[in-house]
């Protein structure tokens, strides 16, 4: 599902992800235009901060995702441990805490706090030459199924 560049409408759209699919995980990827090469596994979201405005012109009230939600939201799946067991030839896989106050932080934050913590997020690079959709997809597809395991182990 492609979510708009809109927080209210991406707000809107996860919840609605939550309360009707009601998934084991959900895997939000978002662009990094910024990178090249780089894919970038994000550990938490975060509530405030949210000053930049969406392309309808709007910012969060008081430039936070959830009044009452914590500061941060930490993921279920530990993405550190995903960083050191991973391994994409070609491409650069790289661990962060900081999903950087815009659509993409907050929607991470948005989907941990309606999924008690079952949410990842990661950014990857625009496509390119040396970044094709095809091996993009292998390389979510890689990861996805690492986060899948850890997911698997939890519910042991």
């Amino acid at each position: 599902m492609q979510l708009p560049v809109v927080y209210k409408k991406a707000k809107e759209q996860v919840f609605k992800i939550w309360t009707t699919l009601q998934p084991l995980l959900t895997v939000h990827v978002g662009l990094a235009s910024s990178t090249k090469a780089i894919v970038i596994l994000e550990q938490c979201g975060k509530n405030k901060g949210y000053q930049e405005m969406d392309v309808c012109g709007f910012c969060p009230e008081g430039g936070c995702c959830m009044l009452d939600g914590p500061e941060k939201i930490e993921s279920t799946i530990n993405m550190k441990t995903l960083w050191k067991n991973i391994s994409v030839e070609g491409i650069d896989v790289i661990f962060s805490r900081d999903a950087g106050r815009y659509i993409c932080d907050y929607t991470y934050y948005t989907s941990l706090y309606y999924g008690n913590g079952r949410a990842a997020f990661i950014h990857v690079p625009p496509l390119s030459k040396s970044v094709t959709a095809d091996f993009l997809g292998k390389a979510l597809q890689t990861i996805i199924l690492e986060m899948l395991k850890q997911c698997g182990e939890e519910s042991k």
